[in-house]
């Protein structure tokens, strides 16, 4: 089974002008698809051949490790923004007041994370233990590979923002977690229960 590069579920130019269409084009087009072209020359013909993304994150560990995980973080990172504004459901609702107290005291919490991480990396909003929390992984870490359900998560890499705004990481965070967060991904997977699933 050939993985394929997941197709953007929205248009190249629908997150301007939070997102160019031109960082689109060479995050999607380029980078994710670097990681799924690698992801496949590594297992093809191996014993790996077959086996889903999830299954190939949570079983190998260095460069195929390195890709299948940001294979799976790219398709994840594609999902968690949105052009058009959404909206919490009133169970995920529920839980942000219970466990962070309002939607503001959320977003500041994984702006805190977001921003603050060093280097390369991942900023999420998950479910552990049956509470929401935010947490961050390195590099091509991914919260898959914890006992957590990721329901959001924001790419700290540069070359998700370089493009727009230069080394200004605070910048693309504010104008992610402002315009683009897709709260109906994220209540999916907090209805759901369970991780989201890169498509076959």
């Amino acid at each position: 089974m050939t993985i394929a590069l997941m197709p953007l579920p929205y248009a190249q130019d629908a997150l301007e002008p939070h997102i160019s269409s031109k960082t689109l084009e060479i995050h999607h087009g380029a980078h994710h698809k670097t990681y799924v072209d690698k992801l496949n020359a590594a297992i093809e013909g191996t014993e790996n051949a077959g086996k889903s993304v999830e299954e190939l994150v949570k079983s190998s560990s260095g460069g195929l490790f390195n890709n299948a995980a940001q294979t799976y973080n790219h398709g994840f990172y594609w999902q968690s923004l949105s052009g058009e504004k959404t909206a919490p459901s009133e169970s995920l609702a529920a839980a942000i007041k219970n466990d962070f107290g309002s939607m503001d005291a959320l977003l500041e919490a994984l702006s805190n994370e977001a921003i603050n991480h060093f280097a390369s990396g991942w900023a999420w909003l998950v479910v552990d233990g049956g509470k929401l929390k935010v947490i961050s992984t390195h590099d091509a870490g991914t919260a898959i590979t914890s006992d957590v359900n990721p329901l959001l998560t924001v790419d700290v890499w540069e070359h998700a923002y370089y493009i727009d705004q230069m080394n200004k990481r605070p910048a693309y965070v504010k104008a992610v977690l402002e315009n683009l967060l897709n709260w109906k991904f994220a209540s999916d997977n907090f209805d759901r229960g369970t991780p989201w699933t890169y498509p076959a």
